[in-house]
């Protein structure tokens, strides 16, 4: 098993870093253009991997941290989750309505719902009227006994 473990090890870590250095932008690359890096690693199988590993790449920290110069580019925008996001949540607040307070949809809807209030005022008042009319019964209901 030991035996099998000196041939793997050093096969993945060329494996490793022989796709890291594919996927690496050419601007993030130090010292040596990218293609020689890819022939490093391939030709100097043990040594190759792990010099690109330690001194091939620019490697950015974590926490961002770091003082910034002409050398260092703007990062790139991450993805936030929308209930991390301060615009979307704004956007809810406001419940979709444009700067001047009022969506496009305001007038037409407002209308639609007078509409709706007056033909259940109209259905109720017939109802009403059913009902001293005729003593609830006998108007062609047929759940009634």
């Amino acid at each position: 098993m030991l035996r099998a473990l000196m041939f793997i090890l050093p096969i993945a870590l060329t494996i490793y870093a022989f796709i890291d250095c594919l996927n690496t932008p050419e601007d993030e690359t130090k010292h040596l253009p990218k293609v020689a890096w890819v022939f490093i690693i391939l030709l100097f199988w043990i040594v190759g991997p792990v010099v690109w590993l330690v001194a091939g790449k620019t490697r950015r920290s974590t926490a961002g941290g770091g003082a910034a110069g002409p050398w260092r580019r703007e990062p790139r925008p991450r993805w936030v989750a929308p209930d991390d996001n301060p615009e979307f949540l704004k956007s809810l607040r406001d419940g979709g309505r444009d700067g001047d307070g009022a969506s496009g949809g305001d007038a037409k809807d407002d209308a639609l719902l007078k509409d709706w209030e007056a033909d259940l005022r109209r259905r109720e008042e017939e109802l009403k009227r059913r009902d001293q009319d005729g003593g609830g019964k006998g108007d062609g209901d047929p759940k009634q006994p």
